[in-house]
């Protein structure tokens, strides 16, 4: 066992290029699985902030949905009216989601539970 333990590798440049191989290999799969996707959604955050505009119906980090009803651009604030005559000043950075309606769904299309006989 010591004997094992003791002797000394051949071909110092295989061992080197047999570390820098798998190390490689994990720098690729984190960038692919980390990094990647990171800059992706702060790319499509940054987007959705800059497309905010008076009237939008947003869902904010904190779970509150309103309505924006005013946009101060010098100190990158908006004004929400979360309830009729109930207005929060937050930062824009604070919105999480824009709302948009669904422009297929039809009010007059049946249930389909109702459809369906017991």
């Amino acid at each position: 066992m010591i004997d094992l333990i003791a002797q000394d590798s051949t071909g110092g440049t295989g061992g080197i290029a047999g570390l820098l191989v798998p190390l490689v290999l994990m720098g690729g799969l984190f960038y692919f699985l980390m990094i990647r996707p990171q800059r992706s959604r702060v790319r499509s955050q940054k987007l959705l902030l800059d497309s905010l505009e008076v009237g939008d119906e947003v869902m904010t980090a904190g779970g509150i949905f309103g309505t924006i009803r005013e946009i101060d651009d010098d100190t990158d604030t908006l004004t929400v009216e979360i309830a009729p005559g109930t207005s929060i000043r937050m930062l824009r950075r604070g919105v999480a989601q824009k709302l948009v309606e669904d422009e297929g769904y039809d009010e007059e299309a049946p249930d389909e539970e109702a459809d369906q006989t017991p």
